[in-house]
């Protein structure tokens, strides 16, 4: 039994914090048929150029260029926008966003972040530039929009580059435009636990046309020609299966969110008004995909710590997750090495927040048998 009479979640019947979706097996068997006679399987073959034409509409961009991943998508962005010195972004992420900093050989900068949306504190940007600043780095954390307007302000202000990491945000608009038409660039991640997902993948949107071409030569070991090397570039090609997976998830993405707006909604009128629990604020002007749902915990009001219901929920057979824990600023790798700015919002969110079990085929009633337990659990 777990605490206070709640019964666990039946053995086998396992919630994980993410889910991947599946489109059926006969539609995707029925994609890919007809690489067996092509047998183009790679290079920017049909399945990919259809990906990206379909993925361009969806977002409602005019540039997109796909990726095998979208760390390596981060990397050509920051390449190919020849940034140099100083990045400011927030600790408040993924391993990732850090680290394709720091591999180009620059210097992360980080910012606080803000605590209702927790992205980054646009209003403490510009006491972390200097002369050596050469672009900022926002991450839309949980899908929650960052405050672009402000962004681009002082972006134009210091004549800096804008790259957002839109990993979360798939799909979503802001003042009824695509999240992908704000700033320089901005990386949608289509991994496989994300609301759409090539099972590994990335589409990268910018601004600019012109470096169209310098995307696709930079995902192809730098070679704009079939002879000759003219940057430096890796192997960062989507294959035409995860192009083939990409098709089919598409054609029910809106369905999927539509579902996981519903276990979002549940989730909100079982825990919103729950001393001792905060949950983000749902903002104005977006539409959201409904990506993660964050919850922080207040020891002193609820009764129980993050880590304390990580565990309870454990042990009923449901598998919650401290996203994003530790801080980016706080890895081993970093020490000694870079200046690590105080950021004490990021800290505090990183040590009492948790994401609860969300996807498209997580079911209403076990939305309510999670809210349950934590209920029951103080």
């Amino acid at each position: 039994m777990s605490p206070k009479g709640v019964c666990p979640l039946s053995l086998g019947r396992l919630r994980n914090v993410t889910r991947s979706s599946m489109p059926p097996l006969e539609e995707y068997v029925n994609e890919i048929k007809d690489l067996w006679e092509s047998r183009w399987l790679t290079h920017s073959g049909i399945k990919h150029q259809m990906l990206e034409k379909k993925l361009k509409h969806y977002l409602d961009v005019k540039n997109l260029t796909l990726f095998a991943n979208g760390h390596l998508a981060l990397e050509a962005a920051i390449d190919v926008l020849e940034l140099k010195g100083e990045v400011i972004t927030t600790p408040f992420t993924y391993a990732s966003t850090t680290q394709a900093i720091v591999r180009n050989g620059l210097t992360p900068v980080f910012c606080d972040i803000e605590p209702d949306f927790y992205t980054i504190d646009a209003a403490k940007i510009e006491e972390v530039i200097t002369e050596k600043t050469s672009a900022i780095l926002p991450v839309h954390v949980y899908g929650n929009v960052c405050d672009y307007k402000a962004i681009k302000k002082i972006a134009e202000k210091y004549n800096l580059k804008v790259i957002y990491d839109a990993a979360h945000a798939f799909g979503e608009k802001v003042d009824n435009i695509g999240i992908g038409n704000i700033g320089d660039a901005a990386m949608f991640s289509f991994h496989a636990t994300k609301v759409f997902h090539t099972i590994e993948g990335c589409g990268l949107v910018y601004k600019d046309i012109n470096l169209k071409e310098n995307f696709d030569a930079w995902k192809m070991y730098g070679m704009y020609s079939k002879e000759d090397a003219e940057r430096i570039g890796l192997n960062a090609k989507m294959t035409e299966f995860a192009a083939a997976m990409g098709l089919c998830n598409l054609r029910h993405v809106d369905d999927e969110i539509a579902k996981r707006k519903k276990c979002v909604e549940t989730y909100r009128k079982l825990l919103g008004n729950i001393e001792g629990i905060k949950l983000c604020k749902e903002q104005e002007h977006v539409v959201s995909n409904y990506a993660y749902f964050p919850v922080y915990f207040d020891k002193k009001k609820f009764g129980k710590n993050r880590d304390e219901i990580a565990n309870i929920l454990a042990g009923n057979n449901i598998f919650a997750r401290k996203y994003f824990y530790p801080l980016t600023s706080n890895f081993t790798v970093y020490q000694d090495k870079f200046k690590i700015q105080d950021t004490p919002v990021a800290k505090d969110a990183s040590l009492n927040i948790l994401t609860l079990p969300l996807y498209a085929d997580l079911a209403l009633e076990d939305v309510e048998r999670i809210c349950e337990i934590i209920i029951r659990s103080r």
